[in-house]
């Protein structure tokens, strides 16, 4: 048995691997990567958001997610605009051809599930339960090193 085979921090690491990778061979032929797919996801879902409250969603700050989202826009998939109210908050909403690109792209969360073991709803709910209070709980901890 390798050391990794008991650390929890290499399963998850493993898990989140395999996932990305999945996803990555599924959305090919859309050209889109993972995080472009989980952008597309909340706006398909939540509608129109600022780069804020996707950036919140993503836990991705700003920097990071623009340039993601900029990619989305030249692809045609959403549209960004500065708010009237406030020049310094921008929003994205879906394009005509990104909502439409819902209807193409929907079989890849399902053939994920499938490939995972999980069209149990329990199943799914209980272990995203489990993942959502990890995380919960290892940010509130603001894992500091120990010298």
């Amino acid at each position: 048995m390798a050391v990794t085979d008991e650390m929890v921090c290499f399963s998850l690491y493993s898990a989140a691997r395999a996932t990305t990778q999945a996803y990555r061979a599924l959305l090919a032929p859309w050209g889109l990567t993972y995080p472009q797919y989980l952008v597309l996801a909340i706006l398909w879902m939540e509608g129109e958001q600022t780069i804020g409250s996707l950036g919140d969603a993503m836990q991705l700050d700003s920097g990071t997610l623009s340039p993601l989202v900029r990619r989305l826009e030249q692809a045609g998939y959403v549209i960004r605009a500065r708010s009237s109210a406030d020049e310094r908050v921008v929003t994205v909403g879906l394009t005509e051809a990104g909502t439409a690109l819902r209807t193409e792209v929907a079989p890849v969360h399902t053939t994920i599930a499938a490939l995972a073991g999980m069209q149990d709803d329990d199943q799914r709910h209980r272990l995203i339960a489990e993942l959502q209070e990890l995380t919960e709980r290892l940010q509130k901890t603001g894992a500091t090193p120990h010298p």
